[in-house]
């Protein structure tokens, strides 16, 4: 069954969408950024690169991924690029624009549209694309290995697990790929996917030999890593409303696990605290959002479906702090980078919160387009990535 989208939801979803003119009626104004603003945290922007036309239109979140001290990035126009993580240097790209990276020898062929970003393990790289294609690549040269057709597009990462690589396509199933050989292991095809939905999935988590995702009726879902069956599920929202567009219950962020505690949170649904073993509800409290969430300290971090960054107290649910001074920016899922919150919005700006009170404390910019995927943490350096490929590295000095 062919899937629509909702494009012109609310004002926020079409400003998600790109379009960043506010003279229209049902369209609130970005707030104006401080012009006073003073930082009180310093912060090092480390390199800056680019890859392709990134996600260009195609409003998937393109994100990096890195492994082993390597940046992996890749964009819907067919580009793959590694980098070297901590000082930029390009160390490999491939284009599916060169003849016969993937054996194709009649130039009327349309060529690979990478999307969702790609996934990496070892000496493997896996990205998923916008015509159902998932193309097993090696981490070295960027050389391809093999390609799996699946159901539909893939716009969120892999993820590689062993020898093991694990999609969602956007139709609601989810496939176990064998990593060496590119062979269907398994597909999960149970979920419900309504006919009006948010441009977007959440990413998977891998822990403790299952696969957990959120899906676009609002339900947590827990599949058994090795075969795909399904152990539990656990609703984040419950799609009531008079019309489709109040019905909508997308859980699009990425999931996040503190200790044995799963997080998530849904488009108007609530942000829930979950056992992950037994699928229970610990605790909830509203939320309504189409952003990732991240935990750090006490807290778990999140965005609203107004722009607003806020920060609950991971072990009740309890309100710590908001920040509203990014109201209808469209702040990206906020990441946790050391005792600060870092986002991005939607022309460039990123901004770092303090972790404690949601006071921002240092700002950058890394271009003047919008900037849609959440931010990656890995050790002391956070990199951000736009729609248009550009890729920036920041890090907070140790003293």
């Amino acid at each position: 069954m062919k899937r629509f989208w909702a494009i012109a939801l609310t004002s926020s979803l079409v400003v998600l969408a790109g379009c960043h003119s506010f003279k229209k009626e049902n369209v609130e104004p970005p707030t104006p950024l401080d012009k006073k603003f003073e930082p009180t945290l310093k912060v090092d922007r480390v390199w800056k690169s680019s890859i392709g036309d990134g996600a260009a239109e195609s409003g998937v979140r393109m994100r990096p991924v890195v492994s082993d001290g390597v940046l992996y990035a890749a964009s819907t126009d067919g580009k793959i690029a590694a980098f070297d993580a901590s000082t930029g240097k390009k160390l490999w790209s491939k284009s599916t624009r060169q003849h016969g990276w993937f054996g194709w020898g009649d130039s009327k062929r349309e060529d690979a549209r990478f999307s969702g970003g790609p996934g990496a393990s070892g000496d493997l790289v896996a990205i998923g694309t916008l015509d159902g294609h998932l193309y097993g690549i090696n981490a070295k040269d960027g050389e391809r290995r093999w390609a799996a057709e699946v159901s539909s597009e893939v716009i969120t990462a892999p993820v590689i697990v062993g020898d093991l690589v694990v999609i969602r396509c956007n139709d609601g199933r989810v496939y176990g790929i064998d990593g060496k050989t590119g062979e269907r292991r398994w597909v999960y095809d149970q979920s419900q996917v309504p006919l009006l939905s948010l441009r977007g999935n959440g990413r998977l988590l891998v822990a403790n030999g299952v696969v957990f995702f959120g899906s676009d009726a609002g339900k947590l879902v827990a599949l058994r890593l090795d075969n795909g069956e399904k152990l539990w599920e656990q609703t984040l929202a419950t799609g009531e409303g008079r019309t489709e567009i109040d019905r909508l219950s997308d859980a699009d962020g990425a999931l996040v696990l503190d200790g044995s505690t799963l997080y998530g949170s849904a488009y108007h649904g609530q942000l829930t605290a979950i056992d992950g073993p037994s699928g229970r509800p610990l605790w909830n409290h509203a939320l309504s959002t189409f952003t990732s969430l991240d935990v750090r300290g006490n807290a778990v971090f999140g965005v609203d479906d107004v722009g607003q960054v806020v920060a609950y107290d991971k072990s009740g649910g309890a309100n710590i702090w908001k920040q509203d001074a990014l109201k209808y920016r469209w702040p990206t899922g906020p990441a946790a980078q050391g005792n600060y919150v870092v986002v991005g919005d939607l022309d460039g700006h990123i901004h770092w919160l303090d972790g404690s009170n949601g006071k921002i404390v240092a700002r950058e910019r890394l271009s003047k387009k919008a900037i849609r995927a959440q931010p990656l943490v890995v050790g002391d350096t956070v990199y951000v990535e736009d729609v248009e490929g550009h890729i920036g590295a920041y890090r907070i000095p140790a003293n």
